[in-house]
This record gives C-alpha cells, sequence and structure tokens, in this order.
C-alpha cells in the first residue's frame, strides 16, 4: 500500500496555523497573569469618568435635618440651614447661618425630596471596588467604593484626582461612618470636595477636631462634634443634626486646574536715545614764550676827574721863569663795555685807581716846579753875595 507524503506547501501551511495558535494562547494566558497580578497587588486602577450625584435644591444647604437641627457654640455655616418635616432649629444664635434657615417650610421640604433621591442615586451606583473597614493611610483614586459593614477614618485618607479635577469619588456604607478625633481627608493632583459623596445606611459620627470633606447622605442621624470643619454638607433623611462649635464651608467646583503663572519680572528696555554729539577737546593755543630779553647794558657814567685848585704861589721874583716840562696829558682809561656787573665795578675800581693816579702825578709835578723855583732863588741870592 502505497503512502503519499504531504508535499512541501501543504506543511508549509499547517505549520503557520500551528504557530498562530500558539501565539493566540500565549498572549491570552499573558493578559490573565497580568490582571490577576495587578489585583492580587491591590493596585488602584482608573476606572470610567463617575457622573455626579445630583443633589437638586439640597445643594444650597450646609445643614439639613429630617427632625431637628440643635447647636452649641459659635458654628458658622456659610449656605442655608433646613429642617423637615420637622420644624425644630435650637441654638442658632450663637450659632450663625450666612443662608437662609427653613424650618418646615415648602423649601425645606422640597430639598429632603431632593436629597431622597440623591441618596438612592449614591447607593445604586455599581461598585468599582470593595472596601472594609478603617480607610486609614489609603490613597483612592476616583470610582465607587462600596463596604458591607461601617466605615471609618481614624487617620489621614488620601483621594487622588489624578489630574482631573472633575473626578467623582463615592463611598457606599451599609450601616455607619466614624470618624477619629483629628482624622483629615487630604486631597490631591486636583481632587475637589463637591465631588465626594458618603452614602451613609444608618448615622455618621465626626470625632473632634476632624477636617472633613465631602457631602454626608445619611438615612437616620449625623453628629457634628467639637471643632470639627466640613468642607461639604450634612444632611440627615430622617433624624436630626447636632454640632458644636462647627465651621461648614461651601465646596466649590472648578471644572479645570488653574494654573499658577510663574512671576517673570518684566525688562524693560530704555528708550531709544539720540547719540549724544561730543564735542571735541578744546584745545588751548599753544603757549608762546617771549623771546629771551637780555638785561640792557648799563654803561656807568664817564668819570671826570675832580678839578683841582692850583696852590697859592708866592709872586714870582724878576727872573726867567725856569724851564718846565710839559704837562702830562692824562687822558682817562678807556672803559671797555661789559655785560657783566662784576665787570662793571672793576671798571669804577679801575676809573678810580687812574684818577688818584693822575692827581698824583699833577702834585708831583707842581711840587717838582716848586722845588725848581726854590733852588733858582736859592742860587742868585749866593751870586749876589
Amino acid at each position: 500500500m502505497k503512502t503519499e507524503n504531504p508535499t512541501a506547501p501543504e506543511l508549509a501551511s499547517g505549520e503557520k496555523r500551528s504557530r498562530k495558535y500558539k501565539t493566540v494562547g500565549i498572549s491570552t494566558l499573558s493578559a490573565a497573569v497580568i490582571i490577576g497580578m495587578v489585583s492580587m497587588a491591590g493596585i488602584p486602577a482608573a476606572f470610567a469618568a463617575e457622573a455626579k450625584v445630583g443633589l437638586g435644591t439640597s445643594d444650597s444647604y450646609s445643614v439639613l435635618a429630617g427632625q431637628t437641627v440643635t447647636n452649641t457654640g459659635s458654628s458658622v455655616l456659610s449656605s442655608d440651614l433646613g429642617v423637615s418635616p420637622g420644624t425644630a432649629i435650637t441654638g442658632f444664635p450663637p450659632g450663625i447661618s450666612l443662608g437662609t434657615a427653613h424650618a418646615g417650610d415648602a423649601e425645606a421640604a422640597q430639598a429632603q425630596s431632593d436629597l431622597t433621591i440623591a441618596y438612592d442615586d449614591a447607593a445604586g451606583r455599581a461598585p468599582t471596588a470593595l472596601v472594609a473597614g478603617d480607610l486609614v493611610g489609603q490613597t483612592l483614586v476616583g470610582g465607587v467604593y462600596k463596604s458591607s459593614g461601617p466605615l471609618s477614618v481614624t487617620g489621614t485618607l488620601t483621594l487622588d484626582a489624578q489630574g482631573d479635577p472633575n473626578t467623582v469619588f463615592i463611598f457606599q456604607s451599609a450601616s455607619t461612618l466614624i470618624t477619629g478625633s483629628n482624622s483629615s481627608i487630604n486631597l490631591i493632583n486636583g481632587a475637589q470636595a463637591c465631588n465626594i459623596y458618603w452614602q451613609v445606611g444608618s448615622s455618621a459620627t465626626l470625632g473632634t477636631s476632624s477636617d472633613f470633606k465631602g457631602s454626608i447622605l445619611a438615612l437616620t442621624s449625623i453628629s457634628v462634634n467639637t471643632d470639627s470643619t466640613v468642607e461639604g454638607r450634612a444632611m440627615a433623611r430622617n433624624g436630626q443634626v447636632s454640632l458644636d462649635n462647627n465651621v461648614f464651608t461651601a465646596p466649590g467646583c472648578l471644572t479645570s486646574i488653574p494654573t499658577i503663572p510663574v512671576p517673570t519680572t518684566p525688562v524693560e528696555t530704555p528708550p531709544a536715545t539720540a547719540p549724544v554729539e561730543v564735542p571735541p577737546p578744546a584745545t588751548e593755543p599753544p603757549a608762546t614764550q617771549p623771546p629771551a630779553t637780555q638785561p640792557p647794558v648799563t654803561q656807568p657814567p664817564a668819570t671826570v676827574p675832580p678839578e683841582t685848585a692850583p696852590p697859592e704861589t708866592a709872586p714870582p721874583v724878576e727872573t726867567s721863569p725856569p724851564e718846565t716840562a710839559p704837562p702830562v696829558e692824562t687822558s682817562p682809561p678807556e672803559t671797555a663795555p661789559s655785560t657783566d656787573s662784576s665787570q662793571n665795578d672793576e671798571l669804577a675800581k679801575t676809573g678810580t685807581t687812574n684818577s688818584i693816579l693822575g692827581l698824583g702825578i699833577s702834585l708831583l709835578m707842581m711840587v717838582i716846579g716848586g722845588l725848581v723855583l726854590l733852588t733858582g732863588r736859592t742860587a742868585r741870592t749866593a751870586h749876589k753875595h
């Protein structure tokens, strides 16, 4: 019997189908493993955006009760205060409501009707996660969190909107909601109190100095203990709401996260200014030095020898006059001009010396003449004798 072997194209086709099935199987298995790991790890997932709970006219109330509202101390409510079908409101004043007080009137009745609708809406939402007991220390993203028993927050609970300010948080408690003293609800990444709802199957109690966020929709009653603050609402369908020196603020709602502008220092551009023409530096005319002047040469005054009167002589004897030598002509010494004061002094000294010398020669000649006359006279006398 002849056995037919499959052709090469048939083998190739079979191998492709086998690989395809293996790939699909591996992908499906991987996805299942990943989903299981995430579920086991308890990592909160981002659920589809939850719609807000419509509060109707009850949205304008800080406190709304079914039977009565009581207050101790200086509580301050930022919005309306109401009760219906009951009519009792006590403790206002000293408590203050910045809105309008409605005690058993039509407005309060309508608000209670809208509260019932809102309560049923919150209780009927499909849960996205199951929680139980104390939520302290947890960080939860938007969604519906259902508890089959009581819920409590003894410390800090963080709600993370992950950058979406429209993120909604709904907590469903089958019985009670209790917060511890000094507990707080911390909102991050755009989470807002206006989008937080606490649906409570019986009663809610906020511990002393709690910092609470969101709207409490309780079936029976609500007790807000001393010095607690609420950013939101306390609304009880059937029972009372009791206050003790509390502060309620209306939860503002933003649809987008505002961006905080970074302050910048404006750079001031100086106005364009025409170039300033700087005049060339003033040049002083070159200082001209006066030509050096030679001090004038001062000629010493010509010195005239003093005229000396001839000495008185005895009357001549009638004798022939003796031969006298011709007088020596003395001319004043020529003084060379000098440009120096020392030379002038020397010239003055020389002139004085020559004058004295000329005077001396004149006197000597006169003496010699007198001696000649005397000698002749003596000779005559001797001759006569």
